[in-house]
């Protein structure tokens, strides 16, 4: 049962890593959401390059991203912290300055910036991760990590609102939210690197990561790759559907993007603490069968047509944002609890690279299903969901005797140094 120290302010940002934390993942959640949602508009608008050899740089960065994720899960296993932390950022910094260095017409360099963006953007997650499971534990390290993802999304809105409230502005403009982007990121580094956090694990059995529960944690790395769709229903799979099936005005998927941001800000810690008298995985099949009651009620939204198709669709949308809550709020807490101490880091980029990939393609399977219409869409969404949700289910008897030796490891064969 979580208490009610684990909602208090101060209590939950000492978990998440302390004051100097808090402000480095702020700073750096606004710096990213100035760019990210426009570095195709920056390519094509800045740069004049064309729309296809923009977005192939683009996915590029994403997938070399997803590639280093091993390289980054061993440096966590030698006991950096908040050294990759501040690596994840500082690559985003020379993204940005190659960015700004780039010429128009110039694909290779702003493919090079989009490669140290991608890189930066997936590293971070797990190296956030590990911090915070270094400094806090059980249910408060759970509401530590809700605490950042809302903080991350709140900053990324924000950055977000106000980069579209320059896009008046042009190409200055533009070239403008890139420098402060990486003045951003900067800064969030030092705050980062300042903390000196390591951790030197006590001496643990030679073992590989496929030992132990790693391969019983395969089932919960596959259906997070489903569970990660969820992710891009607001932002790619319903504008689609609004605009080209519902002919609706934009104004509905700005609307349901709005409000997602709000809910995720807003609902995120106060549910995690909330479900905390469930188990981790318990709270996880729960997201799955959440998300899947939101696929087939998107599914029925769609059959109503122009007139009520759209509100319809807006509020379903708020019960997808809930599954979305419920998954983020359990699918990492769980990893952390699982892994054993000496290879979090592994575990966690492995993780990470099932999350990267579920967002890589998930673009590309919706793209695909839409055209042949809402049943194929949200019907294989739905499907592929609750299977996901079934194998998590089904994976509690097998693991819990592990998760709980873990958490012990977690406590005992590690010793943190932080230097203030």
């Amino acid at each position: 049962m979580a208490t009610t120290t684990k909602s208090r302010p101060r209590a939950l940002v000492r978990a998440s890593g302390g004051p100097r934390y808090a402000v480095a993942l702020a700073v750096d959640a606004l710096g990213t959401g100035l760019l990210r949602p426009f570095l195709l508009l920056y390519g094509v608008t800045v740069l004049r390059l064309s729309a296809p050899a923009t977005g192939i740089a683009m996915t590029v960065g994403v997938v070399v991203g997803l590639v280093c994720m091993p390289a980054v899960g061993r440096w966590l296993d030698r006991g950096a912290r908040s050294t990759v932390v501040a690596a994840s950022m500082l690559v985003r910094v020379l993204g940005v300055a190659l960015l700004l260095a780039t010429p128009p017409g110039h694909v290779w360099l702003f493919a090079m910036a989009a490669l140290c963006l991608g890189i930066g953007n997936q590293a971070w997650p797990a190296a956030h991760a590990a911090l915070v499971a270094t400094v806090a534990h059980g249910r408060e390290r759970d509401a530590a990590l809700a605490g950042g993802r809302a903080l991350r999304n709140a900053g990324m809105g924000a950055g977000a609102l106000l980069a579209t409230a320059c896009l008046a502005g042009g190409t200055t403009a533009l070239q403008a939210l890139a420098a402060v982007t990486g003045l951003a990121c900067l800064t969030a580094a030092a705050l980062a690197w300042s903390m000196h956090l390591s951790v030197h694990p006590a001496a643990t059995p030679a073992k590989d990561l496929d030992d132990g529960p790693a391969p019983r944690m395969r089932a919960l790395l596959a259906a997070n790759v489903v569970y990660a769709f969820c992710l891009n229903v607001p932002e790619i799979a319903l504008p689609l559907i609004l605009v080209t099936q519902l002919h609706a005005s934009p104004v509905w998927s700005a609307a349901i993007f709005v409000a997602n941001t709000v809910l995720v800000v807003t609902l995120q810690i106060p549910v995690t603490v909330l479900m905390s008298r469930f188990s981790r995985r318990t709270v996880l099949a729960l997201a799955g069968v959440v998300l899947t009651a939101s696929y087939l009620g998107f599914l029925v939204a769609t059959s109503l047509g122009h007139g009520w198709g759209a509100p319809a669709v807006a509020a379903v949308s708020v019960l997808c944002t809930l599954g979305e809550i419920l998954y983020a709020g359990s699918a990492t807490a769980l990893v952390t609890v699982l892994a054993p101490a000496h290879v979090l880091g592994r575990v966690l980029a492995r993780f990470e690279f099932s999350t990267g990939l579920g967002l890589a393609v998930s673009p590309v399977v919706i793209t695909a299903l839409a055209p042949h219409g809402s049943a194929a869409l949200w019907g294989s969404f739905a499907a592929a969901t609750l299977l996901s949700a079934t194998a998590v289910a089904t994976e509690k008897d097998r693991c819990h005797r592990e998760g709980s030796r873990n958490a012990a490891q977690h406590a005992c064969c590690g010793r943190a140094r932080v230097s203030s």
